[in-house]
């Protein structure tokens, strides 16, 4: 990687199917081991359950109350401050349990690819 300073730009956010908005702070080939996202899910909604293969990803929670369903843990509750750790195919989702935005960095090794993504949505 080259020594660089990137600014968070929100204008850039954009909807997933994942059912929460994003927005890549960093997620480039000159960085291959790290991408950093930024996740905003609204009020009352739950992501779909996912998992990512040969990637682990950590949620930051920067702002808002959720609820985290991580592998076969208990759904736990979140808050900011807190970190949610998630190893290569470990199922997953959020709930936002509050009544203002949940904001999240979403911290991704090696970098994401839409390639490691797998919805596992329960039909």
């Amino acid at each position: 990687m080259k020594e660089t300073v990137i600014k968070q730009d929100l204008s850039k956010e954009f909807h997933i199917a994942e059912n929460c908005y994003i927005t890549e702070l960093s997620n480039t080939p000159d960085d291959p081991d790290v991408s950093i996202a930024r996740a905003r899910v609204m009020p009352g909604v739950t992501t779909r359950r996912h998992r990512l293969a040969g990637t682990a990803e950590r949620y930051y929670i920067i702002s808002g109350r959720g609820m985290a369903e991580i592998g076969k843990l208990p759904p736990m509750e979140v808050e900011a401050g807190d970190v949610v750790l998630i190893p290569p195919m470990c199922p997953q989702r959020i709930t936002n349990t509050g009544s203002k935005d949940l904001i999240f960095l979403a911290v991704c090794t090696p970098r994401f690819s839409d390639d490691a993504y797998e919805d596992i949505e329960d039909s």
